[in-house]
């Protein structure tokens, strides 16, 4: 099953204790149920459910939004007729595909009331109410009771973040190794240069000494040439050398 198959799953068996919050949820799935809907999918089963539960089998539609709880329990039943929500590897993103862009309006609103950012688009001939942000993905999660749902999302999210940030890493380190190759290739050319058209004898003692070290440990580190100098250098003063024998060269 996909994760939002699972969320749903999750959600169909979770029952506030309060009456009104039933009701709440009940009126959600009531006016938001989809007439084509399959009768063995989990919105109907859940309407079926809150039906005995509440012994209310005509149509309830009139929800309670001046409480927390119940506008919880209102948001899980509009999820089971509407929601869905991305795997976390792939991408962030939950939605509600609604009909009208005032139910739109008034989805986005509750939404708000729990301060998660939520924005909503036109598409084609439905209004959506998306938010793509993982920290508002699971704070709705834990709004609507789906709380296994919001551990195994933390869990890939941890997961994919650490994944990330290593291939970040990874991938910077071999462009500065990169770099300093293309670095080192270039000032063992330059020193070359001058050598065949110059001499390197003929080189203030500081630069003679620097290119000759430079030809000696072709992948060694700016401080690692700089330890073999005498009197050693630190990275800035190795640098600096560089920098001159290739203007040197460029001169020549």
């Amino acid at each position: 099953m996909s994760f939002s198959s699972d969320v749903k799953e999750e959600l169909e068996n979770v029952y506030p204790n309060a009456r009104h919050c039933l009701m709440s949820e009940l009126a959600a799935i009531n006016y938001f149920i989809s007439a084509r809907a399959d009768e063995k999918s989990g919105s109907y089963r859940k309407l079926f459910s809150l039906q005995k539960k509440t012994n209310m089998l005509e149509k309830y539609v009139d929800a309670d939004f001046k409480r927390s709880c119940c506008i919880r329990a209102y948001l899980r039943g509009v999820f089971l007729c509407t929601g869905s929500v991305n795997d976390p590897e792939k991408s962030y993103n939950l939605e509600f595909v609604l009909n009208s862009e005032a139910d739109a309006g008034r989805i986005r609103d509750l939404i708000r009331n729990f301060d998660i950012e939520a924005g909503v688009s036109h598409r084609k001939n439905t209004f959506v109410v998306y938010i793509k942000e993982a920290e508002g993905i699971v704070d709705v999660l834990n709004i609507m009771g789906a709380h296994r749902a919001l551990m195994h999302f933390e869990s890939l999210r941890v997961e994919k973040d650490v994944r990330n940030r290593v291939n970040r890493e990874v991938n910077c380190e071999a462009a500065n190794i990169a770099k300093s190759v293309k670095a080192s290739a270039k000032q063992i050319e330059d020193i070359r240069k001058i050598d065949r058209v110059l001499g390197l004898q003929k080189l203030e003692e500081p630069l003679k000494q620097m290119a000759y070290v430079r030809l000696e440990h072709e992948s060694a580190s700016l401080a690692e040439l700089g330890g073999y100098l005498n009197p050693p250098v630190g990275k800035s003063g190795v640098n600096h050398r560089l920098r001159k024998l290739g203007e040197i060269a460029d001169r020549l």
